[in-house]
């Protein structure tokens, strides 16, 4: 046992002050008041920082609210009001948690005189160059230059160093021997393994997001850089696009593609932006989906199911936290908002999400802005319904920030950390029965006891290995860790049947299809369930109880069910793309007909129009003809009287020239002679 003297990053409350002097406030607890708001943040990141600096020196806000005439002052006590009865603790660890993401270099700027020395006992015989203590920041036990963006190496305590290449151990994670150029050291980047490759892209160091994309070679442990060229724009995508810095984003592989899902960019957009890498062509575009897309975000889960991809919670651009649940069905890229039943999880972060079965999606631990969380949520997405069923085992402690995977019904998680420090211990649940197990810890503030690393599943010499990489524990690391998962490990609980209490809840097995339940009057009617039990179960004891060749004929038995119900699954599906099919073309030729009598409805509601004013006009030539006949028949009767009245005066005049000859006068010819 050989000893070791390395530094250590300040603690709390120590590193809280040094970070509030190096923002502008007064680095000591007996000052009363800061120095005021820093000119290096932005005005909301400055009042939060001033609201959590009061809150950690002097406690929940008691004074009066001031003047209505200061609105400075008024911002400044609405802040710090607004976080209540929050602890002094939590006030620090935010205060800090927000300087290095604003600042990430703050720390190596700080004015700080000095560091506490610490001892650390090294347990293993493995070459190191130190051991990292347990202090709140990792230190870097060789001092290299960050101009060429490479870093001292550090061997982790319980961390065995492979130097042949080959991965002996079970359940103990390994430094496998790296070759070629590191990546620059990150956290909150993507992974994902195609092949016997697992790529690496953006992520943030030094409060700078990357935008590379790096290839690590499971075979022979060597790094590469992934040349990116200029592509064309496809059917699928809008258009070829450079590669875009990013972090907490998600990297899914699909085919020979990677999707890089969401994520915080230097230019945030409005809603998600799916950005898919070709590995045949080496070339980035943006994918083009329909539908009304989520709200952009980082810090989510994404979770491929079948053909869809499940993203949920995460963190806006304005620090929101969300609990909205979204899929993209990549067959049709078609977006739509689930509307599920029963209580969902409360909006967080830097959660882990995982599918059982290809029907149950789990959701496990997370952060919200004051608390880490480890619940574990369960949702039906056949019924679309929210559980929260009882955890069993070694119940993880709080954290954020973790990583998980799964192997067939089991799922590891490793990393994270909560308001104390780092998870240690990377564990593991069995999805069927709900129970946790630890297979393995480390000590010391290690890279495996970071948040935002990757964890992704890779093969090894024809077996599954856990593959961790990066992350971030006061200090940005690029380390490759490789954990080969035993029997024991994975198969840790075993059933036994019991009678259970009218006070137990029942929690039934998810792969034969029940939801969870929680009442006790139900659970006391059942009478009898299987409890399980956590049990430290070797191999040979295990093979004693059951018979290999019975445990295969069974596996056999369940694999040939399965598939048949997948064949099943399938058969429905393709009836159902061919009755959508069917029901496109229905609707394609009605729509076409649609058409075709709007056009004829145009036709005739122009010549009605135009029926109309040819109608219009001839009222108003009738009511003209109309007025003529008057006047001419006006002009008739004048006509007639005046010859009636021409007439009568002719009978006149003759009658007066008789009669007036008769009394001696003239007679009418002499009058007309």
């Amino acid at each position: 046992m050989a000893m070791a003297r390395v530094t250590s990053g300040l603690a709390y409350p120590e590193r809280f002050y040094a970070a509030a002097s190096y923002a502008g406030f007064s680095g000591s607890p007996d000052s009363p008041a800061s120095k005021g708001v820093s000119s290096k943040f932005k005005n909301d990141v400055a009042l939060l920082l001033y609201a959590l600096y009061q809150q950690a020196t002097f406690g929940p806000c008691n004074v009066p609210k001031p003047s209505a005439w200061s609105p400075v002052e008024q911002s400044k006590w609405q802040s710090w009001n607004g976080l209540g009865n929050m602890a002094s603790t939590e006030a620090m660890r935010l205060f800090v948690k927000i300087l290095e993401e604003e600042d990430p270099g703050w720390y190596s700027r700080a004015d700080i005189n000095s560091e506490p020395v610490v001892d650390v006992q090294m347990h293993h015989n493995s070459k190191v160059d130190a051991v990292i203590g347990n202090g709140n920041a990792s230190p870097e036990t060789k001092m290299v230059s960050t101009e060429n963006e490479t870093i001292g190496e550090t061997q982790d305590k319980d961390v065995v160093s492979e130097g042949n290449g080959s991965i002996s151990v079970y359940d103990q994670w390994v430094a496998p021997p790296i070759m070629g150029q590191k990546p620059k050291p990150r956290y909150e980047h993507g992974a994902a393994v195609v092949g016997d490759k697992m790529y690496v892209y953006g992520g943030n160091h030094n409060g700078r997001y990357l935008s590379d994309l790096q290839v690590l070679d499971l075979k022979t442990w060597a790094w590469s850089r992934v040349e990116v060229k200029a592509g064309v724009q496809t059917e699928e995508s809008e258009s070829s696009v450079l590669p875009i810095p990013c972090a907490g984003h998600a990297l899914i592989p699909w085919g020979n593609k990677l999707l890089s899902v969401a994520g915080h960019t230097k230019d945030t957009s409005e809603t998600i932006q799916v950005r898919l890498f070709d590995l045949k062509t080496s070339t980035w575009s943006i994918l083009k989906t329909y539908g009304k897309p989520p709200v952009s975000r980082g810090g989510h889960s994404v979770t491929l199911v079948g053909s869809s991809l499940v993203i949920f919670g995460g963190q806006n651009a304005k620090r929101t936290l969300l609990n909205d649940l979204h899929l993209l069905d990549l067959e049709t890229m078609t977006w739509d908002e689930f509307d599920a039943v029963g209580v969902p999880p409360s909006p967080r972060s830097d959660h882990a999400a995982a599918v059982h079965a290809e029907r149950y999606l789990l959701i496990f631990g997370g952060g919200s802005h004051a608390t880490c969380f480890n619940d574990l949520h369960v949702l039906d997405l056949q019924a679309m319904e929210w559980s929260r069923p009882t955890q069993q085992g070694d119940i993880p402690s709080p954290r954020a920030g973790h990583a998980g995977v799964t192997i067939g019904e089991n799922w590891f998680i490793v990393g994270g950390g909560d308001n104390r420090g780092g998870a240690s211990e990377t564990v593991v649940l069995n999805m069927s029965t709900l129970v946790w197990s630890v297979v393995t810890s480390v000590q010391g503030r290690v890279s495996l006891a970071s948040e935002g690393l990757s964890l992704v599943v890779g093969t090894y010499n024809a077996e599954d290995v856990l593959v961790a990489f990066g992350g971030y524990n006061g200090r940005y690391n690029n380390e490759v860790r490789v954990l080969r998962p035993s029997h024991k490990s994975t198969l840790q609980s075993k059933m036994i049947e019991t009678p259970v209490p009218e006070s137990v809840s029942a929690v039934h097995n998810v792969t034969n299809g029940t939801r969870d339940l929680e009442s006790e009057t139900d659970a006391g009617q059942e009478g009898r369930i299987r409890e399980i039990v956590v049990d430290d179960v070797d191999v040979e004891q295990m093979k004693s109880e059951l018979s290999g060749d019975r445990l295969i004929a069974t596996l056999k038995k369940e694999k040939a069910e399965l598939d048949s119900e997948l064949n099943k699954e399938k058969s429905e599906n393709q009836r159902l793309k061919q009755e959508l099919a069917g029901a496109e073309n229905r609707n394609a030729d009605l729509y076409k007909e649609l058409q075709s009598v709007r056009g004829q409805l145009a036709a005739e509601q122009s010549r009605c129009f135009k029926l109309e004013v040819d109608v219009a006009e001839l009222r108003q030539k009738l009511q003209t003809m109309e007025t003529l006949e008057k006047e001419l028949e006006l002009l008739r009767r004048q006509k007639a009287a005046s010859e009636q009245a021409a007439l009568e005066a002719k009978q006149r005049q003759r009658s007066g020239g008789v009669w007036g000859w008769l009394a001696g006068g003239p007679s009418p010819k002499e009058d007309d002679a």
